[in-house]
């Protein structure tokens, strides 16, 4: 008899959650335990349990069909008994004693009234709504009943809301670029359908509307964040062309906020007919700012632009912006070069002028690469040659000019092979010929200095505006004596790259000294290190540009308001007020070790010195040790109340985005001019393609949307 009863135990067990009774209501397919006669099925959303049994009917056990036995499994013990067991927290009731049944009501009241600690610990963490008068989806009033209700809200039975799924629909679209019409492609409903019957698929003027609400919402939670910067902004400004005669601007904004961290987004994504005009580009920078409420807070613009008349450019959009805006240190340094930019020039430069060469390397590697034979012919030769180089020939993609640099430097090597390779066999006849391989040598030589400027860039975890002038710096000093190099080949090319970087060089060197300047590691020693080396015996004149320019930026933050600051006592700094009432003032308190007298004079001296200003101490003081993980950021966030005033400049200068790359992102796939814009966007209307490009940048800041409760069952309460 216990042998058959342990048996049955098991076919319970296995046999469990077999909800195999079904009722129809409206739509929705509902499960019940067990069906009565006078039993109420579905209201909205919930699932009315009865508490009715059906007696089994001859010596057959029937399968356990409550829900319940979602959470419980069945456990046979000593003497023939079986008690069911809490998954969740692992207590174990009454089922059986063998020959009589417990029933399933005090194992719902377990699980339903938050007896189960992991299930109320979980509510507690959900936080879930009742139900008052409403379900959830809104489809009438739950009156109160004597029965109990149960409604799911783990993922299989969540409760489902077609308002919440259409914007998630409408973020999935935004976030991965998919095209509007996805929500008419066919078999897109049927996979949603099969997800989700009751969703019901929108038209492409509905997601339109989603779209722009994810856009909005975004938008004024980015509103607020801006209320609260404590300082200026730069802006980076994106040119974009489309097969019509429009085109497009885009405006990004970098500033740094109040705890010190380096903050890039989109701000704007504008249609305007000539983008490369400086009256629309200002007129569209002026309507940004106004639309963002900071009219008076713009700091710096970078462009990414490459056009002979950069200087006229610059001034005349200097001149239009300066009407409608109080630009620092009288636009100095209100428009800046991309870096990036700059460095993808001048390598593209260097690339056009050997293409002959580059053409057949390439065509060569793709002769190799045919076969496995000719690579094993090839390897052989090197091997016969002694050829001591690790590199494997690699072909490039022509629009990363660093793929190139890669390709050209491992064929260097491999030079001699290629020459033995057209001799042995009469299908090739590519192989590069001594004057060429020199213009590789000399192109790579020039080139390594652009790829390790560019990985040094790119390997700043947050590339603030000091770090550019080191490399700008070195790169322009070894281009300057490449000019004179003893070879014409090497030469000729320096000269070129030399021509192109020496403009960038002019227009951007004071705003790339500057902020080096605000390195506490270098200050204006490096400024005048560097300029010796590029400048020789005039070197003075150029250090006492920037040192003015520094001084003269200082003054106008200083007639700014300061917000209240605490004060600052520098430490072994004692206090100069008087040590008690009964001394006259400005009388140096007596320290009563007979030195009153040295105590005067030096508070003579003191009058008679002016005090010194945040940046002369600033730059008086010794230099920061240069460590591999300084961080400038943190230390201006700690000297601020030392340095109140000069740290709100620093703020300033540090955000400046001399580069339009983003950090982490490649600065060869950078571009070098305008960028185009596909010809489905360029079909939507104007307000749409800014909504999906801004809020795609702004919602990989978001937080992650709320994940649906795992709890299987939860007691809705009645009205």
């Amino acid at each position: 008899m216990a042998e058959e009863t342990a048996n049955d135990a098991q076919v319970a067990q296995d046999n469990e959650i077999a909800l195999s009774n079904e009722a129809i209501q409206g739509d929705e397919l509902v499960h019940v335990e067990e069906l009565s006669q006078g039993d109420d099925l579905v209201q909205g959303n919930e699932l009315v349990v009865s508490e009715v049994t059906t007696p089994t009917i001859g010596t057959r056990r029937r399968r356990k069909k409550s829900l319940v036995w979602e959470h419980f499994t069945i456990e046979a013990v000593a003497g023939g008994a079986t008690r069911a067991c809490c998954k969740l927290c692992k207590q174990t009731f009454a089922y059986s004693s063998g020959s009589k049944i417990a029933g399933t009501s005090h194992l719902k009241r377990h699980i339903t009234l938050g007896s189960c600690p992991k299930i109320k610990n979980q509510e507690q963490r959900l936080a879930l709504p009742s139900t008052g008068g409403t379900d959830n989806d809104g489809e009438g009033t739950i009156e109160r009943r004597t029965k109990r209700r149960y409604r799911y809200t783990g993922y299989a039975n969540a409760a489902f809301d077609q308002d919440r799924s259409c914007s998630y629909l409408a973020k999935l679209i935004i976030q991965h670029d998919y095209p509007l019409h996805i929500v008419q492609q066919p078999s897109f409903a049927i996979f949603i359908e099969s997800l989700q019957p009751r969703f019901k698929i929108v038209d492409v003027e509905t997601m339109e509307g989603e779209v722009y609400a994810v856009y909005q919402k975004e938008k004024e939670n980015l509103l607020q964040a801006f209320n609260t910067m404590p300082g200026r902004i730069s802006l980076t400004i994106g040119l974009w062309t489309t097969s019509q005669t429009l085109g497009y601007v885009s405006l990004a904004g970098q500033f740094i906020d109040s705890e010190w961290k380096v903050h890039r987004r989109m701000l704007n994504f504008m249609m305007v007919s000539s983008p490369h005009s400086e009256n629309a580009l200002s007129e569209a920078i002026s309507m940004s700012l106004s639309d963002w409420n900071m009219k008076d807070r713009l700091f710096t613009i970078t462009l990414d632009n490459e056009c002979s008349s950069h200087d006229i450019y610059s001034a005349n959009l200097r001149d239009h912006l300066s009407n409608k805006n109080n630009l620092m240190l009288k636009g100095q340094l209100f428009v800046v070069r991309c870096y990036a930019h700059i460095l993808n020039a001048v390598a593209l430069d260097v690339i056009a002028s050997i293409h002959g060469v580059v053409y057949s390397i390439r065509e060569s590697i793709k002769f190799i690469k045919a076969s496995s034979a000719r690579e094993e012919k090839f390897a052989e030769i090197a091997l016969q040659l002694e050829i001591p180089s690790t590199k494997t020939l690699c072909l490039d993609v022509t629009t990363q000019w660093n793929t190139t640099y890669l390709m050209l430097l491992a064929a260097l090597d491999y030079k001699q092979t290629f020459t033995t390779l057209e001799t042995c066999d009469d299908n090739y006849n590519e192989a590069p010929s001594a004057e060429d391989w020199k213009k590789v040598e000399a192109a790579c030589n020039y080139l390594k200095l652009l790829y390790d400027s560019a990985h040094s860039i790119m390997a700043a975890a947050n590339p603030t505006a000091n770090i550019f002038f080191h490399e700008a710096w070195k790169l322009q000093l070894e281009l300057a004596n490449g000019t004179g190099h003893e070879d014409p080949t090497f030469s000729s090319i320096a000269k070129d790259m030399h021509e192109r970087f020496d403009k960038y060089w002019k227009d951007c060197s004071l705003v790339l000294a500057i902020a080096v300047v605000m390195d506490p590691r270098f200050k204006m020693k490096l400024v005048e290190f560097s300029y010796s080396k590029i400048y020789g015996a005039g070197a003075a004149k150029y250090v006492k540009v920037v040192d003015d320019a520094v001084h003269e930026l200082y003054k106008e933050y200083v007639a700014q308001p300061l917000p209240l600051t605490p004060a600052y006592v520098d430490q072994g700094e004692g206090n100069n007020g008087p040590a008690n009432a009964n001394s006259s003032q400005g009388a140096p308190a007596s320290t009563g070790d007979g030195l009153l007298d040295f105590d005067m004079y030096l508070s003579e001296i003191q009058s008679s010195q002016p005090s010194k200003s945040e940046l002369e101490q600033y730059l008086d003081e010794s230099l920061t040790p240069r460590i591999q993980e300084f961080d400038i950021l943190n230390w201006w966030k700690l000297n601020t109340v030392k340095f109140p005033t000069l740290s709100k400049m620093a703020r300033d200068i540090l955000a400046i985005p001399v580069s339009m790359v983003s950090s982490g992102s490649s600065i060869f796939c950078a571009g070098t001019g305008s960028h185009m814009l596909d010809d489905y966007r360029s079909s939507l209307r104007p307000e749409i393609v800014e909504a999906l490009v801004c809020a795609k940048d702004w919602l990989q800041y978001s937080p992650p949307a709320t994940e649906a409760p795992s709890s299987a069952l939860v007691k809705a309460q009645g009205s």
